[in-house]
């Protein structure tokens, strides 16, 4: 395995012995997940931005329990949505015959079912008493002040980049490290503007590109699901590598019995870009949802968060008559190299697998 001065200087920084992040996966990973991957000396991580802040606090204190290692927590820096009733009516209207498919209902109106961490005092408040050795940012980056507080209390700020620019814009904001996000990972892309043009950059291209512009560490995230490609991460100059469908099928995974059947099926061969499900561009296993917008264009679907409050009560309805098929069933385009087994023992995996794909060098 190629052990560079960035990834020593990473693995130093967050107390880690492999440079192996398990992706936060808000819903999916689990205060368990976090602790197994910690314990075996890799980024545990938990995405809260689904939660409030008490919530939060009770699955870091869950992981503490199991594991005194570092810790990332994610939060959502996503902007508030914006109300337009008119499309929001012609979404439910849409959607009103799958209801019906599963004698349900759709929702009467559509609400704002996350906080955005830019306006979460109380979501900070509990980061600044908790001090996770991380915390991650999605969709953007919170006011400076804010990043400000986060790095006086001790915590190191990673951010999602998915362009050139994303990464200069959060370096500039005093974040410390870059997680490079290709267009084939799996769950939300972190885009900081959804209706912005996207380059849609792989992550081998994105990697390189940032490796060779910025001197912080860079931590290459979308399609790596083993040893191997963490090593040909390594070899593109990232201090580390972040995997997120490589965990799903975990034992200590909170996705659910149709979620792991779906990855295990024909599905992982076609994973599918769409907003139809959360309201954002997101990358899914397909199932009957994202086939729902495969002819519909984004300006149909209302903002996020709003959309998932209707995408969340469809998979509900369907999935108490057995249908799995609406699922927020987020997974990268290394889907079908999914393995499943304890999340201790696939980092076992990983480091096995790094260790054989390369000759042991230091490089500078």
């Amino acid at each position: 395995m190629i052990t560079s001065s960035a990834t020593r200087r990473l693995m130093d920084l967050l107390g880690i012995d492999h440079p192996v992040v398990q992706a936060p996966m808000a819903g999916t990973s689990t205060p368990a997940m976090a602790a197994a991957v910690s314990n075996a000396g890799g980024l545990g991580s938990l995405g809260v931005g689904a939660m409030t802040a008490a919530q939060a606090a009770g699955t870091i204190a869950a992981f503490r329990a199991a594991s005194a290692r570092a810790l990332n927590v994610n939060v959502f820096c996503h902007l508030p949505a914006r109300p337009d009733p008119a499309r929001e009516v012609a979404w439910l209207r849409r959607l009103r015959p799958h209801f019906e498919r599963w004698g349900a209902h759709p929702p009467a109106k559509l609400a704002e079912i996350y906080t955005s961490f830019l306006e979460d005092d109380a979501m900070l408040d509990m980061l600044l008493a908790t001090r996770p050795t991380v915390v991650s940012l999605h969709f953007g980056a919170p006011r400076r002040e804010r990043i400000q507080a986060l790095r006086d209390a001790g915590i190191v700020l990673f951010g999602t980049a998915t362009s050139l620019a994303e990464a200069r814009a959060l370096i500039d904001a005093g974040v410390q490290v870059i997680v490079a996000q290709g267009y084939e990972a799996g769950g939300h892309r972190g885009v900081f503007d959804p209706d912005a043009a996207d380059d849609r950059l792989g992550t081998l291209a994105l990697t390189r590109l940032l490796a060779r512009s910025f001197s912080e560490p860079i931590i290459a995230a979308g399609g790596i699901m083993d040893g191997q490609g963490i090593a040909g991460a390594l070899q593109l100059g990232a201090a580390a590598a972040q995997l997120g469908t490589a965990f799903v099928p975990c034992t200590e995974s909170a996705a659910d019995a149709g979620y792991r059947a779906a990855l295990f099926s024909d599905a992982a061969q076609h994973t599918v870009m769409t907003r139809v499900i959360s309201g954002r561009p997101a990358r899914c296993l397909s199932n009957r949802f994202t086939t729902l917008g495969a002819n519909l264009t984004d300006a149909a679907v209302p903002d996020y968060p709003l959309a998932y409050d209707a995408g969340k009560a469809l998979h509900a309805a369907a999935e108490a008559a057995g249908d799995h098929g609406y699922g927020a069933q987020w997974a990268g385009q290394g889907a079908p190299l999914a393995r499943s087994m304890p999340a201790a023992r696939l980092m076992e995996a990983l480091v096995e697998e790094m260790g054989g794909a390369n000759p042991t060098q230091t490089a500078g």
